[in-house]
């Protein structure tokens, strides 16, 4: 996966804090919207300097793509289907209603975040997803 990125400031010889652009859906093309209140937001992390990259340089960042789509399955995809695990064992399997079967995949939707809360946990402590720059942009 590849992004561009601001080098903020280098960490040592062969690491840089990065920030990235937080992209929506809307493309950020706020003079036709009411806005959404996500303005300037910005991701901050370390990556990997080999082309020796300054603070305030733009850089074309890449990431592993597996991995990357490893987390958007556990942080997306995985609470999604519990969600709907959840209101089909409320709805068919309890026989509740519809409100009583949505508060249950309620329920289930947020055990499904318990595992991408152990994988941040995880992959902070190892650096499991690793950024690397690659040139100057």
């Amino acid at each position: 996966m590849t992004q561009i990125a601001t080098v903020e400031r280098l960490i040592d010889k062969e690491h840089a804090e990065i920030s990235v652009a937080r992209k929506t859906a809307c493309g950020h093309d706020c003079e036709t919207c009411a806005g959404c209140g996500v303005m300037g937001y910005a991701i901050h992390a370390v990556a990997k300097n080999h082309i020796h990259a300054q603070p305030g340089d733009k850089v074309i960042v890449e990431s592993n793509t597996r991995k990357v789509m490893n987390v958007v399955v556990l942080v997306y995809v995985l609470p999604f289907i519990c969600f709907f695990v959840g209101y089909a064992v409320g709805h068919a399997g309890f026989h509740y209603g519809d409100a009583a079967s949505g508060a249950v995949g309620a329920l289930f939707f947020a055990l499904g975040l318990i595992p991408a809360f152990f994988y941040n946990r995880y992959a902070n402590r190892t650096g499991t997803l690793q950024y690397e720059i690659v040139r100057l942009f």
